[in-house]
């Protein structure tokens, strides 16, 4: 309990998992599911708010500023799909997009607009978040101009996608250019043995559901290739 992994490697005939106190552990087969983690803006008070007043989760956190003004940053398909659902609890949505346009599909970017408490603002990145004890604030960049302006609001959203938490296999396994597991359909790596699943895999939709059910096919895969193991040594039954 409480280890943390600092990378996995082949060995003569096996596998072997380090951790952080210096040990060791061999396997037959290790399956990798460390998730991913939220990117954060990474501008002052951030930190300072999450949890009261920044949050990652609309369906989660959303309802709780029912018929107040509320920020969503992103402008992918995530950042879309949450002000659409926030729009029907909050009083306003004002979702700021950094680049020149929403990056969502296209229904999405046509759908959007059409929301009456919705504001789409382009060009607009967070410089800031403001407020004592609770957000009350965020400040915002006008890229084009430089110009900021403190934006009132009870709740900011942040949707700009996530980070694998895969830092430490250290190319250990083929990663995809933003650091995601890439396995075949059957969830194998490229090191027999090591299967990945859930939201460090890459083509994971980075939900609960498809994460247990791609842990579910793994678990299968992984005892399909034990037993091939032991009936390769001479082990298997008729």
């Amino acid at each position: 309990m409480a280890q943390e992994v600092t990378g996995i490697e082949q060995r003569i005939g096996r596998l072997a998992v380090t951790t952080g106190d210096g040990a060791s552990y061999g396997a037959d087969a290790i399956l990798l599911a460390t998730g991913s983690t939220y990117r954060r803006l990474e501008v002052p008070g951030e930190d300072d708010f999450i949890g009261s007043g920044v949050h990652f989760c609309a369906t989660c956190d959303g309802p709780f500023y029912k018929g107040r003004d509320v920020v969503v940053v992103g402008g992918g398909n995530s950042a879309a799909e949450e002000a659409a659902f926030l729009s029907g609890i909050v009083n306003h949505v004002t979702v700021l997009v950094r680049g020149p346009e929403l990056t969502a599909s296209k229904i999405a970017r046509e759908k959007l607009p059409t929301y009456p408490n919705v504001t789409i603002r382009l060009n607009a990145e967070v410089a800031g978040f403001e407020g004592s004890g609770r957000l009350a604030a965020v400040r915002v960049r006008d890229m084009a101009s430089g110009a900021e302006e403190s934006l009132p609001v009870a709740a900011a959203f942040i949707f700009i996608g996530l980070s694998p938490n895969t830092g430490f296999l250290g190319g250990a396994v083929d990663l995809d250019a933003n650091g995601f597991i890439t396995t075949t359909d059957t969830m194998a790596t490229n090191i027999p043995g090591v299967f990945a699943a859930g939201d460090c895999r890459h083509g994971s939709t980075k939900q609960i559901a498809s994460a247990v059910g791609e842990g579910a096919t793994a678990a299968i895969m992984i005892r399909s290739f034990l037993s091939m193991g032991e009936q390769s040594r001479g082990g298997g039954e008729d």
